[in-house]
C-alpha cells in the first residue's frame, strides 16, 4: 500500500489462509495517543492472534484516512458516529463528496470532555466563557461540532471563548501542556491525556450539565450525542469522582471494496474476543459484543450484515 509507506505503520500478525487475501488489511486510525489508535491497535491484535495480517496506519484525521477507504486504499478505519454519518451520506464534513465507506460494527460509547488543570478555578462547562480553549481541528473536521455541542450543554457559544486554533486533538493537547490554552478537548481514557496529567501536575475534566435539557441543547448540533456517565478508573486520567459527560459511539468501518467474507470474519472476531480487546485498551470494557449493530442511517457492510444475522443481532 503506498500510503502506508508514507505513515508509521504498526504491522502484526500472519496472513489469511485465502492467498487473494495475503496482503495486510489496512486500518486507518488517528496518531499514536490517541483513543483511535488504541481501538484499531487493539482490534488489529486481534486478528493478528487468529490468522489475519493487520496494520495500523495513523494519521492526522478522519478527514484524510476516511477517503483513503473510500478510495480503496485502505480497508478499515475507526470513526465516531457522527463522522460515518457524513461520510456516508455526503453532507456536513463531507458535503458533496459520498464516500463508498460502510459500517462494520458499533465499537462502544465514546466519552469526551474538556480538561482543566487541576488547580483552576474552571470547574463547570459555563466557566470556559472567555478563556482560552483549544478549536478549530481542522484535521478533525467533525470535532469543531462536537465542541460546539458540548459548549452548547453549558450555554456557552464558541464566539464567548477565545479559540486556540489547533489541527487536531493532539496538539490542542500539547498547547494545552505548554500553557498556550486553558482547557482542551479530548477523549477521555486516551493515553495523549495521561501523558498531558504527568506532565503539568494534574489535569480536571469538567462535567456537562444533567438533565434533558442540556442534552437537547447537544443534540441541536449533534443529534448523535447524548449524555452519559463516567467513574473514576486507573486508566481514565482527570476523573476522580463519577460526572456527566458527553458521549456518542465509536464505529469500525469498512471499504465497500473489502470482500464480503473478509467483514464478516473480521466482525465475528470482535464479537469473540471481547476480554482480549478490553487487555489491550481498556475502553473495551464498555464494548457489549451483543449490540454491535446499531442504527445511525448509515449502510452496513453486506458481510456485517451476514455476521448478525448468524449472531442473532437482526433478522
Amino acid at each position: 500500500m503506498g500510503f502506508g509507506k508514507t505513515l508509521m505503520a504498526l504491522a502484526v500478525g500472519v496472513t489469511l489462509g485465502a492467498p487473494a487475501a495475503a496482503q495486510p488489511l489496512g486500518i486507518g486510525t488517528m496518531g499514536q495517543g490517541t483513543a483511535g489508535y488504541g481501538m484499531g491497535s487493539a482490534i488489529a491484535g486481534i486478528l493478528a492472534a487468529n490468522g489475519v495480517n493487520a496494520i495500523v496506519q495513523p494519521s492526522a484525521g478522519t478527514s484524510a484516512y476516511l477517503p483513503l477507504i473510500g478510495f480503496g486504499e485502505l480497508d478499515f478505519g475507526i470513526a465516531n458516529a457522527i463522522e460515518v454519518f457524513e461520510a456516508t451520506n455526503g453532507v456536513g464534513a463531507f458535503d458533496g463528496r459520498q464516500l463508498e465507506v460502510r459500517v462494520a460494527a458499533r465499537l462502544f460509547p465514546f466519552r469526551v470532555g474538556v480538561f482543566v488543570r487541576a488547580d483552576s478555578d474552571i470547574h463547570e462547562v459555563s466557566d470556559l466563557r472567555g478563556k482560552r480553549v483549544t478549536y478549530g481541528f481542522t484535521s478533525q473536521v467533525t470535532l469543531r461540532r462536537v465542541m460546539d455541542a458540548l459548549l452548547a450543554s453549558g450555554e456557552v457559544g464558541g464566539d464567548e471563548i477565545v479559540p486556540v486554533m489547533v489541527p487536531n486533538v493532539v496538539r490542542g493537547a500539547d498547547d494545552f501542556a505548554a500553557g498556550q490554552a486553558d482547557a482542551a478537548f479530548f477523549a477521555m481514557g486516551a493515553g495523549k491525556v495521561a501523558e498531558v496529567d504527568a506532565s503539568v501536575g494534574g489535569i480536571r475534566f469538567l462535567p456537562i450539565p444533567e438533565g434533558a435539557e442540556a442534552e437537547a441543547r447537544m443534540q441541536a448540533i449533534v443529534p448523535q450525542a447524548y449524555v452519559g456517565m463516567v467513574s473514576p478508573a486507573p486508566n481514565i486520567a482527570g476523573v476522580s469522582e463519577e460526572m456527566t459527560v458527553m458521549a456518542y459511539d465509536y464505529i469500525l468501518v469498512a471499504g465497500a471494496h473489502v470482500p464480503d467474507e473478509t467483514v464478516e470474519q473480521v466482525v465475528r472476531l470482535l464479537h469473540e474476543n471481547k476480554d482480549a480487546l478490553a487487555a489491550s485498551f481498556a475502553g473495551f470494557r464498555a464494548f457489549d459484543p451483543d449490540r454491535m449493530y446499531v442504527d445511525i442511517d448509515a449502510p452496513y457492510h453486506p458481510g456485517s450484515l451476514a455476521a448478525f444475522r448468524a449472531l442473532g443481532q437482526i433478522d
